[in-house]
């Protein structure tokens, strides 16, 4: 009896670390992925930087942005990331509620984040300085929209995951997966820092 109760523990103590050791490969692969997004971004940042003067007799930065109303947004993902951060705390303590109300807080932020900057696009197309009317402006909206295209799929994630911490609660995947979320909404946060401080700050000066 003893013996054989010794062999079950240890194939559960084997099975707990090959999970550990799949879980760390798969933070480890995401990793990766934050990596290839970072070329990705800094070669649309490029693109911008050359293009940023190209404006074909059309509106300038200092045309176009309203700083005030950018802010505003910039303060939607900056407090998001905050109230993410919330969540992990949440989530260390095993605290599903509070885990589920600080993700619905940073989702409500992050939608706030998408919807006016949908509302900036709707208005510059509308008085025709879509993407198409400069380099400038196609820099502009590739950049701005790639980062946008990356938050609403954030957005999604985060509903997902509510979904998933209500129904299996925080297991060792579920914890895994809010943890990966937290590394890429992070991660969006830094790189709207640049576009805030790169096209807004610097196209109004």
């Amino acid at each position: 009896m003893t013996t054989d109760a010794m062999t079950h523990d240890e194939v559960h103590a084997h099975d707990g670390h090959g999970h550990a050791e799949t879980v760390s490969n798969t933070v480890y692969g995401f990793w990766l992925y934050i990596m290839s997004d970072c070329i990705l971004f800094a070669s649309i940042f490029a693109t911008f930087a050359v293009m940023s003067h190209s404006y074909a007799g059309g509106p300038t930065g200092k045309d176009l942005f309203d700083l005030p109303y950018v802010f505003g947004e910039t303060m939607f993902l900056l407090f998001s990331s905050v109230t993410y951060g919330f969540a992990v705390l949440a989530m260390n303590r095993m605290q599903r509620q509070q885990v589920l109300g600080w993700l619905f807080v940073t989702f409500l932020l992050g939608l706030g984040f998408i919807s006016m900057e949908i509302n900036e696009f709707h208005h510059m197309i509308l008085e025709g300085h879509g993407p198409d009317r400069s380099g400038f402006l196609s820099a502009f909206f590739t950049l701005v929209g790639t980062h946008g295209t990356h938050v609403s799929l954030g957005l999604v994630w985060m509903l997902i995951m509510m979904f998933q911490v209500m129904r299996k609660g925080l297991t060792t995947q579920v914890q895994s997966r809010l943890v990966r979320l937290s590394m890429f909404w992070h991660f969006l946060d830094i790189v709207w820092i640049g576009v805030f401080t790169v096209v807004y700050l610097m196209g109004v000066m």
